[in-house]
């Protein structure tokens, strides 16, 4: 009986944010403000992409996906951080835990592998803008869009039934306010070489491969623009790059800096460690819909349209 249930426990505690307990309501509310922005920018963006058919284009589609991904990772996580951080609801069921992780580890490879399909448009529209229409066809946003969903689904599940094969007999507090496979797999009391390794790989042959094609994309769109005769016409050119640069930076800075301060920053408090772990996975979300309304003046006309629609009706 005590093998069965170190092998399926029955749930976790998730610690939240040590050393801060009688700062958690007021953390908290930060956190609420940047959720409920999520939600309502990404809904927002959703919702005019769908009506609007000026937008039915390929790199909208991409934008659609990624407002989509930015909505799944943080009612993901936020949520279940507030009702830590406020009603001290700190069980959270081992099912609900390997969900979590599960949508969790997805949207970022999802969104990762999104960005890179972002750069490959903005390298047809500005090295072949002729042809972008033919190379840039319905059918072949529909396969990269599988290709994307079945790649990081069959990167992530293993996870979980790496997580399912340990025993969690030590403990059941968990130091964090979500669950996340490494983490989760530091608990048992089994030799987890096999779920650290596998941890390492992913991210690798997804996220770094990711980086490493969007880099040469833009060294290619680089030197297109700067092949262009017209200083109006390079501007504009790096214009529509602008907003998807600045989402890039976003995701991917804090992604590197959080593995760099967990490797090796020791000497950084654990308190400290877990705060920025959650304002990552709150905060691009929220501003993504903000970079994209901002930079983008299809977008802009269209939600400045729609608000104006209603102030008259």
């Amino acid at each position: 009986m005590y093998n069965l249930s170190c092998y399926n426990p029955g749930s976790f505690i998730l610690a939240g944010i040590p050393g801060l307990a009688k700062f958690h309501i007021w953390i908290g509310i930060p956190f609420y403000v940047i959720y409920v922005l999520a939600v309502v920018g990404n809904g927002t963006l959703l919702y005019l992409i769908v009506i609007e058919d000026s937008l039915h284009e390929p790199m909208f589609f991409f934008l659609f996906m990624l407002a989509t991904t930015d909505l799944i990772l943080s009612t993901a996580t936020v949520p279940k951080l507030l009702s830590n951080l406020w009603l001290g609801s700190q069980e959270i069921t081992f099912t609900d835990c390997l969900t979590q992780m599960f949508f969790l580890h997805f949207s970022f490879v999802v969104d990762s592998a999104i960005l890179l399909a972002m750069a490959l448009d903005r390298y047809v529209a500005i090295c072949f803008p002729l042809r972008y229409t033919t190379v840039l066809a319905p059918q072949v946003i529909i396969k990269l869009v599988l290709g994307i969903v079945v790649r990081s689904f069959l990167a992530i599940l293993p996870d979980v039934f790496l997580l399912k094969r340990l025993p969690f007999c030590r403990t059941r507090i968990f130091p964090h306010t979500y669950c996340e496979h490494i983490g989760v797999a530091q608990l048992s009391s089994a030799n987890i070489s096999i779920n650290i390794w596998y941890g390492f790989s992913v991210p690798v042959m997804t996220v770094v491969s990711d980086v490493i094609f969007i880099a040469v994309s833009y060294i290619f769109i680089l030197r297109a623009v700067f092949h262009l005769s017209s200083q109006g016409a390079r501007q504009k050119a790096l214009g529509t790059c602008g907003s998807h640069i600045c989402v890039i930076l976003m995701f991917y800075t804090p992604a590197a800096f959080s593995i760099l301060a967990h490797r090796f920053g020791h000497s950084v408090p654990r308190n400290m460690l877990i705060l920025f772990a959650n304002l990552y996975v709150a905060i691009p979300p929220t501003l993504n819909p903000i970079v994209y309304g901002v930079k983008t003046k299809k977008i802009q006309d269209k939600f400045i349209l729609l608000f104006t629609l209603k102030k008259t009706q």
